[in-house]
């Protein structure tokens, strides 16, 4: 219907949007969202080697991230030092893990006390939740950790991420160039997600194709967040799996969990390490991220590959430094000191 200048019906509309207009502009600044964090009591079950060492706290908290989700988290902080004057790592843990995780916990704990200060974070993919979140959706986890850490004080980050906290950390720093954050670090780092997840992964090209349809079919029908009905091959394993999982991380055309993509887009330092008995990470991908991050026109500040010895069989407890810890902090140590951080 077309409206005349005049009409009964625009003079109506008009004075609705201008009454609404007045009664928002009239009235105190509205808040559409927020983040917001608050201290509380240690969780349960958590391993005993999850306490601060001399010369350091371990505190907990809850983060509301900016869409309302909420967030464990543990903040590392060494005594007697002013945020101010410290650096804060932000970590964030593999799939299906949490803020407990190793080599997360191992390298808050060491570093604490010389120092430094840890937010270890459980994301919305945490437990039970693998393989059910969207990729896009992580960020901001990341994203009210590191809102959280300037909130306290700190004004010097460093993002660290685990296995497939990796990408998820590549990906914040490749589009958020927030002053505060100041280098990279990632362990246990793969390379193109979503060619692995089809090639080496699943491993079986008509599962893959009917996961494929099985997401999309989800997704048109208004159902990314749901379980799907058959269940996707995950390290020998069958697991359920979400159609927004699935198309975020895992299709080759759909998904943005490719490391290769994002890495030359950090304008920061990064560090990669890679144990030697690592069982997941194959010791071609880290060096696919080093290439991109030389490639022409990258906005890396450096980029340090380290393969942390280990002696012991090739495992996935090798993905975690499990039987390595000290080697590791030893390196993360050093590549911090060499960065003034």
């Amino acid at each position: 219907m077309k409206l005349r200048p005049n009409s009964p019906c625009l003079r109506l509309a008009l004075s609705l949007f201008v009454t609404a207009s007045v009664s928002f502009s009239a009235g105190a600044a509205q808040i559409a969202a927020s983040i917001e964090f608050d201290l509380v009591p240690r969780p349960s079950g958590l391993p005993d080697d999850m306490r601060s060492l001399p010369g350091a706290s371990l505190q907990f908290l809850s983060i509301k991230a900016i869409d309302g989700f909420k967030i464990d988290a543990a903040l590392w902080q060494p005594v007697n030092k002013l945020p101010s004057g410290t650096t804060m790592i932000v970590q964030v843990h593999g799939s299906g893990s949490n803020l407990a995780e190793l080599p997360l916990r191992s390298v808050a704990r060491a570093l604490s006390p010389k120092g430094y200060a840890a937010l270890s974070i459980s994301t919305r993919q945490h437990d039970e939740h693998v393989n059910t979140d969207n990729f896009f959706d992580v960020r901001k986890d990341i994203e009210a950790a590191v809102a959280t850490a300037k909130a306290l004080g700190y004004t010097s980050v460093v993002l660290e991420g685990h296995s497939l906290g990796t990408v998820q950390v590549e990906y914040y720093a490749a589009t958020n160039w927030d002053p505060a954050i100041k280098a990279v670090i990632l362990t246990g780092p793969f390379g193109k997600l979503p060619w692995k997840s089809r090639n080496i992964i699943i491993q079986n090209e008509d599962i893959y194709k009917e996961l494929t349809a099985a997401a999309r079919g989800a997704l048109k029908a208004g159902k990314p967040a749901d379980i799907l009905s058959m269940k996707m091959p995950y390290f020998g394993q069958p697991t359920p799996v979400t159609a927004q999982h699935f198309l975020t991380y895992r299709d080759e055309l759909t998904s943005a969990a490719d490391g290769t993509y994002w890495i030359p887009r950090i304008p920061h330092p990064i560090l990669l390490l890679r144990d030697q008995a690592d069982g997941v990470v194959l010791p071609f991908e880290p060096y696919m991220l080093v290439s991109a991050a030389h490639a022409e026109g990258s906005l890396v500040q450096g980029i340090t590959y380290v393969v942390v010895a280990d002696q012991h069989p090739v495992s996935a407890a090798g993905h975690t430094f499990t039987d390595n810890t000290q080697p590791l902090i030893n390196a993360v140590s050093a590549w911090l000191a060499e960065q003034h951080l």
